[in-house]
């Protein structure tokens, strides 16, 4: 997994719960890299798991919450940092539609030995799309997050529909069903 990754969450950890949590689950997760990385490095993917474990320990939230919560602050994140992803594009979908076929290329081009998981995108309409997921690690709930975030950012009124379809519990496949709110006139 990129460095970026946890570079982000480090970040975040330190912005939302303070610098002395970042250093008690850093020493508590008991990591080969005692918690050091770069944003171009790449990292076993298990270092996050057992750094988010920590935190929920370390602050009684859950790790799927956790783990959403910072997907949506990540999304934000890559909102400041690779703009041009999001130049010409004025809605969640749009942005969405294109992750395999732009996103992902580019990151390919940023960092060529990035191990990304892959979306299968449906539009039924212009109300409704389908994303799959399938990521060779369990993070479903961290696309979910990435998707929250990306809702937020174009400030949407869409619902989203979680079924997981993963047969085990070591990789993720998740169909997410949006939906447009239709606004209701009272």
């Amino acid at each position: 997994m990129k460095g970026i990754v946890f570079t982000e969450f480090i970040d975040m950890v330190d912005a939302k719960f303070g610098p002395k949590v970042t250093e008690s689950i850093i020493d508590g997760a008991d990591l080969p890299t005692k918690g050091a990385y770069t944003a171009v490095g790449t990292y076993d993917h298990n270092e996050l798991i057992r750094l988010v474990v920590q935190l929920s320990a370390a602050t009684s939230i859950e790790v799927s919450d956790l783990v959403r919560t910072f997907g949506r602050h990540l999304f934000g994140r890559f909102v400041t940092v690779y703009p041009q992803f999001f130049r010409g594009v004025d809605s969640a979908f749009s942005f969405l539609e294109h992750i395999e076929d732009y996103i992902h290329v580019e990151v390919r081009k940023l960092y060529p030995d990035a191990e990304l998981p892959t979306f299968e995108v449906n539009i039924t309409d212009d109300e409704r799309m389908e994303l799959i997921y399938k990521s060779n690690r369990p993070f479903g709930d961290f696309a979910e997050g990435l998707i929250m975030g990306c809702i937020e950012h174009f400030d949407e009124p869409i619902e989203i529909d979680r079924k997981n379809l993963s047969p085990d519990k070591g990789t993720s496949i998740v169909r997410f069903s949006l939906t447009h709110k239709v606004a209701v006139l009272q």
